[in-house]
């Protein structure tokens, strides 16, 4: 059984119901069993559904698919953890 950490809690929006869409959209992408822990979301399952690429590659798709690329990006931080990080726009004079 592997298991698989995703780091939402710098997500902003509506955050609530972002961390609940991006499980539903993890669980419908992976096949996994998904749990929700305040801001941390954890994929259970077998295969290489849950290989950290392919987790990644999917959560880079659910925040395309909600227009958040330009504003978020997907970092590995430990083995099994990966982390949704605000990106640090440059301010234009």
């Amino acid at each position: 059984m592997v298991e698989m950490k995703v780091d939402a809690s710098e997500l902003k929006g509506d955050e609530s119901k972002l961390v609940e869409k991006l499980a539903d959209f993890l669980k419908e992408k992976t096949g996994g069993d998904t749990t929700t822990e305040g801001k941390i979301i954890t994929v259970k399952g077998e295969g290489e559904a849950l290989s950290k690429k392919y987790v990644k590659v999917t959560v880079k798709k659910f925040l395309h698919k909600h227009e958040l690329s330009e504003s978020f990006r997907v970092i590995g931080e430990e083995e099994n953890t990966l982390k949704v990080k605000e990106r640090k726009l440059s301010e234009e004079d």
